[in-house]
């Protein structure tokens, strides 16, 4: 599974994401569905899994498949093996009800763990996924701390680590709420959460949990795993219209709360008067210039990671929806971003 960015399918919903993925195939992406729900099995289950699961490698989507001992009875088949050569299984997360002593993977077939049940004691394989779980109901998702010392556990085991991200274009029932691993990432746009447990966390595969994920926010993230640039979703008026889609740089010295945009007084159209305007208060997302009565400091840009006051000398530019302020808290020092223009 090269690629970072994974999707999630679900028999009972595939006709309706197949349309969806129809535009991602043939380029290697990974896809994680559950082979042992109770609600997806329907009576033509076996039969909707295996037409699933050969569409998917008909178009060169890498199968991680969850399963258990149950999913093999199910299939009515001898073992794990057989079962992953039937469905052309990539990589199989390994539920509850396996003895990992004894049981055969074969070289060609990738192990995934379930991240939340990591143990000192069991057999290491190096190059396994430990993945996180999704949690649909609101408040029951991991906290940071959290995170953080079941990724350290998992590091200590030589072990790579996946975790999910929220859809945005439609939710999973029956609560429709995301499916992050994160609860802090609930209501704040894939491209965030994705920037975050990568940048923050060290997650080396993230998988939207969700039924679709819209263009936008596939074209953003790819955007960054090309570059690593973060780009901030704003609107400018057409004064400042050229501050889109220019690399920028967070000074060095920039204090925590406040992003000082190293190369805008460079940018700053010659021989225009920064003429004192919006001067208004500045909530966290707001994207400031100063103004003439900020002297030579006139025509820098700043960004707020917290809210100030009003300052006679500053005028606001643009305001950074709550939705992206993930991306605010994942620019340090040093960082390259760039204004995209928000629809």
């Amino acid at each position: 599974m090269s690629k970072n960015l994974g999707f999630s399918v679900y028999v009972s919903q595939f006709d309706k994401q197949r349309q969806k993925l129809e535009k991602l195939k043939g380029q290697n992406y990974p896809v994680f569905t559950s082979l042992h729900m109770n609600e997806e099995m329907s009576s033509d289950y076996v039969t909707k899994v295996e037409a699933m699961c050969q569409w998917l490698t008909e178009n060169d989507f890498n199968i991680l498949a969850d399963v258990s001992p149950v999913t093999i009875r199910k299939f009515g088949e001898e073992s794990l093996l057989t079962l992953a050569k039937r469905l052309n299984l990539d990589n199989v997360r390994l539920d509850y009800g396996f003895d990992l002593d004894t049981i055969e993977l074969g070289e060609a077939l990738g192990v995934t763990f379930n991240a939340s049940t990591v143990d000192s004691s069991r057999p290491k394989y190096p190059n396994a996924l430990y993945m996180h779980n999704f949690y649909p109901r609101p408040e029951t998702a991991l906290d940071s701390e959290q995170l953080m010392q079941m990724n350290e556990a998992i590091r200590s085991t030589e072990g790579r680590l996946a975790a999910f991200i929220t859809g945005d274009s439609e939710l999973r029932g029956p609560l429709y709420e995301g499916l992050p691993t994160l609860e802090n990432h609930r209501n704040q746009s894939p491209y965030g959460q994705y920037v975050d447990l990568v940048k923050n966390y060290g997650i080396e595969k993230v998988f939207v949990g969700d039924l679709l994920l819209s263009q936008k926010e596939i074209d953003r993230i790819n955007a960054y795993i090309e570059d690593g640039i973060i780009r901030l979703p704003v609107q400018f008026s057409e004064e400042d219209d050229y501050l889109y889609n220019q690399p920028f740089t967070v000074r060095v010295d920039s204090p925590s709360k406040l992003i000082r945009v190293q190369e805008s007084r460079e940018y700053a159209q010659p021989g225009r008067k920064v003429m004192p305007t919006h001067t208004d208060e500045r909530w966290k997302g707001t994207v400031t210039m100063d103004n003439e009565k900020y002297l030579r400091y006139s025509g820098e840009v700043q960004i707020t990671k917290a809210d100030y006051s009003a300052d006679k000398r500053v005028n606001v530019i643009g305001k950074i929806d709550k939705y992206y302020h993930l991306l605010l808290d994942n620019l340090h020092n040093g960082d390259s971003f760039m204004f995209i223009k928000e629809e």
